[in-house]
């Protein structure tokens, strides 16, 4: 046969997890550009936290501890949780949402293999609902990094002179105020939050979730399926409501370039655990969770709708899987 080999090198957990964080840097990079180098305070408090709470549910389990900590998949759960919290939040906050990500999500489900729920997802959506205000508080543009580690450090927090309005917090007091969201008037009136196209500051950041995506792709960490189909989901549900009403819905580009779009795209909703599996599941999957997300930015009480999209799309992986499987080898009909 002339097309083999099919594998032309062994895959390990450990070896795709370190492609997945390194594809993560250059989003990393812009993000401590723009807001500073609390997230990196944030991704240091939550990966000790993960990978102190993976070893004490290895260890209560009765699991090879040494081998499943080093896997890397802890790491990735605690990097996307801080990536997805408020860079400014205090550490405990960060604890609290990596063991609930670590302990409830992921090892009482079985461990690695067994969650049925995104666990970074599970534990942004527990925080943001037990800690509506908390979760809300993004610090603008430039903040100096010694008051973002004092709040970090559990500092007096003084929420008008630390926090600003994020492009999609914007957005929806902007929709719910029945105001003009065209381009125009949203970066006439705002400059300091709006930028390029999502945000100032946060298209980079996008750009930067964007390479690194394209790069596991070309590394083939994961599939081109759900990436593209999240993006046309949102892009083109976006895209129908600007058109059909400019003055009132944000342009497809504004969806894309802000918030965590790209990181959802790429690195969020390709979870092979939670995510569907068949190719044609895939493209399901991946479209609903852009759907969902663009209805929640507008109508929903929440600025980004990402976690929840993943969350109710995990809840249905079993059934799309089931209707999407392809024909058994030498059958026409579906098993």
């Amino acid at each position: 046969m002339n097309n083999s080999p099919y594998i032309l090198a062994p895959a390990t957990v450990r070896g795709v997890m370190l492609r997945v964080l390194a594809a993560l840097l250059p989003g990393i990079a812009a993000y401590v550009w723009f807001f500073g180098a609390g997230v990196l305070v944030q991704i240091a408090i939550a990966s000790a936290a993960a990978l102190a709470g993976e070893a004490a549910m290895l260890a209560i389990r009765r699991r090879p501890v040494a081998m499943f900590v080093g896997d890397g998949s802890a790491l990735v759960t605690a990097w996307l949780i801080a990536l997805t919290l408020p860079p400014i939040v205090p550490w405990w906050a960060t604890v609290v949402a990596v063991l609930f990500g670590i302990v409830v999500t992921k090892h009482l489900y079985g461990g690695l293999g067994q969650n049925p729920f995104n666990p970074a997802m599970a534990a942004f959506c527990i925080m943001i609902v037990a800690f509506p205000a908390l979760i809300s508080q993004w610090p603008p543009v430039g903040q100096p990094f010694h008051v973002q580690l004092d709040l970090i450090l559990g500092g007096v927090r003084n929420v008008d002179a630390v926090t600003g309005a994020t492009p999609l917090d914007a957005l929806r007091t902007a929709l719910r105020g029945g105001q003009d969201v065209t381009v125009s008037s949203v970066i006439g009136g705002a400059k300091q939050i709006f930028g390029l196209a999502g945000g100032h500051g946060w298209e980079w950041i996008a750009v930067g979730y964007l390479l690194g995506g394209l790069w596991m792709i070309r590394q083939r960490v994961i599939s081109w399926h759900i990436p593209v189909a999240f993006i046309a989901g949102l892009g083109l549900t976006a895209l129908l409501f600007h058109l059909a009403s400019p003055e009132r819905y944000a342009s497809p580009l504004f969806h894309l370039a802000t918030g965590g779009a790209m990181l959802g795209a790429f690195f969020i909703a390709t979870d092979p655990v939670s995510g569907a599996t068949t190719p044609r599941g895939k493209l399901i999957f991946g479209a609903a969770i852009g759907f969902i997300t663009f209805m929640i930015r507008s109508f929903g009480a929440y600025p980004d709708g990402i976690a929840f999209a993943v969350l109710l799309l995990n809840i249905l992986v079993p059934l799309i899987d089931m209707a999407t499987q392809p024909p058994v080898f030498g059958r026409k009909d579906k098993p």
